[in-house]
């Protein structure tokens, strides 16, 4: 038998978790890129060790994701989206989170409505990588390839910017939005990935 749970975070919740983000990224001063990278990759690593519940599971493949866009050649974001990226993977530094990992079963809920908050405000970058994914699946798939196997040709490309473009766009129009955005996690609607160079692997 399953339940279904569901929770609200008020302004004052959202602050608590604002505040805990601007710790970790006081605390992350200094590391670099990789470092960062390193530690939302050492916490999926820690995470496949246990069992997690399903809505983590979603969320942490979200974070996966997010790896993933900074570190895909293909995709190859400029500096300036990938420190947007970045900024949000910086929680995952933190040592003393707000729930410690080991706790069994909701030792990642913390880190799950973080991932959740950050997918929120990186709404567009994650869609345009989506959709570039999408793509590149689809291209793959009528040359008879791996999707790891196709390069960087003019076609792969020529999407890929026009996917930034909009992506840009988007953005800016919607500046100010944070957190009110649609994370797209509602009931009616499944997440389903095609691939790219992520690290999480389903249980």
């Amino acid at each position: 038998m399953s339940i279904s749970l569901n929770f609200e975070l008020n302004d004052r919740d959202l602050e608590h978790f604002n505040e805990a983000m601007a710790k970790s990224k006081q605390a992350a001063e200094g590391k670099s890129a990789e470092d960062i990278i390193g530690c939302a990759v050492k916490l999926l690593a820690d995470a496949q060790k246990v069992r997690i519940p399903d809505f983590i599971l979603e969320r942490l493949l979200r974070l996966d994701d997010m790896i993933a866009m900074v570190r895909d050649q293909a995709w190859a974001m400029t500096e300036e989206d990938k420190d947007r990226v970045l900024s949000a993977l910086v929680y995952f530094c933190d040592p003393e989170d707000i729930i410690p990992d080991h706790v069994q079963v909701l030792g990642f809920l913390d880190d799950a409505v973080m991932i959740e908050l950050s997918v929120r405000e990186l709404k567009h970058e994650i869609d345009a990588y989506d959709d570039f994914c999408d793509f590149r699946q689809h291209q793959a798939e009528r040359r008879g390839l791996a999707p790891d196997k196709v390069g960087r040709a003019e076609w792969l490309a020529s999407r890929r910017d026009e996917l930034v473009e909009r992506m840009h766009e988007r953005r800016e129009r919607d500046m100010g939005v944070g957190y009110g955005s649609s994370s797209g996690y509602g009931a009616a609607r499944s997440y389903t990935r095609t691939w790219r160079p992520g690290l999480f692997t389903f249980r």
